[in-house]
Order: C-alpha cells, then sequence, then structure tokens
C-alpha cells in the first residue's frame, strides 16, 4: 500500500487577534511534488472577512478529489477500450447538510462529466466505463455518502 501526505501550514498575520477568534482561516497546502495551493476556510462557514475565496476550501477540496480520481480511472478505462477521449470537463457539486444523527456533513456529491470523443462511442460502453470507474474509485469508496454519475450529453 501507499502513503499519501500533505503540508497544511497557517500563521497568525500581523494586527489579527486569535483569543477574539478574529483572524485569517487562510493557509496553505504543500504536496511533495511542489505543488502550493493557497486554501481557507469557506466563505459559506466563517463569512468572508475571515476567509480567502481565492484560496481552496476543504469542501472544495474533497468534491475535486472525487471527480479527479473518477475521471483519471475513466480515462484508463477508456483508452484500454479504444475509446478515444480529447476532452473531459466535470462540473462536480458536493452538497454540505445536516445527517439523521444532527451533524453537519458532506451527504452527497454529483459528478457530471462532459466529454469529448474522437470518433464513435458506444453510448452503452460508456455507460459501462463510468460504472467500472466509480467502483475502482478509491475516494468514492471512501465516503460515508452517495457519490452519483450523472454524464451530461
Amino acid at each position: 500500500m501507499s502513503n499519501y501526505e500533505a503540508t497544511v501550514e497557517w500563521h497568525i498575520q500581523e494586527g489579527e487577534s486569535f483569543e477574539t477568534r478574529k483572524y485569517s482561516r487562510a493557509h496553505r497546502w504543500k504536496f511533495d511534488g511542489g505543488a502550493d495551493v493557497p486554501a481557507s476556510a469557506s466563505p459559506a462557514v466563517v463569512g468572508t472577512v475571515y476567509s480567502d475565496a481565492a484560496g481552496v476550501d476543504p469542501e472544495e477540496g474533497l468534491v475535486a478529489a472525487l471527480a479527479s480520481c473518477h475521471m483519471l480511472f475513466f480515462l484508463d478505462l477508456a483508452s484500454r477500450s479504444g475509446i478515444n477521449v480529447t476532452s473531459y470537463v466535470d462540473h462536480a457539486v458536493g452538497v454540505v447538510g445536516k445527517r439523521d444523527d444532527g451533524k453537519v456533513a458532506m451527504t452527497s456529491a454529483t459528478m457530471r462529466p462532459k466529454i469529448t470523443f474522437a470518433g464513435p462511442a458506444d453510448p452503452a460502453t460508456v455507460t459501462a466505463l463510468h460504472h467500472k470507474a466509480h467502483d475502482l474509485c478509491y475516494i468514492a469508496n471512501s465516503v460515508n455518502f452517495p457519490v452519483t454519475v450523472e454524464p451530461a450529453a
């Protein structure tokens, strides 16, 4: 098995007050390959004053990880099946709400991939590849909420 690492880094800024909760939630996600991503709490959670709307929030990161994992498995399966994909764009959406136990959590996610093919692509085969990609996606297999795939026409 493999290990995956990320460094999450935050520092109090000049003039901010941690004690009174008046501090920016902006921080950095750093990865071993050199990627350094601005991150933040969601403005929906802490408001725009204490967040950085340009940063990726954890909720967006989770949705992106789900969509990316599905896409990578789909592309691999399509290439192995001789289906030539030229473009894959997914506008994925995650929903945060209250669960039955009253806890706030991501309650569902929907992938909506729009795929362009070079040449013919049998719709039944494409649907089967989406099902297999979903079954193989270990990120989707790791979450406790429904993840659905609704390919765009």
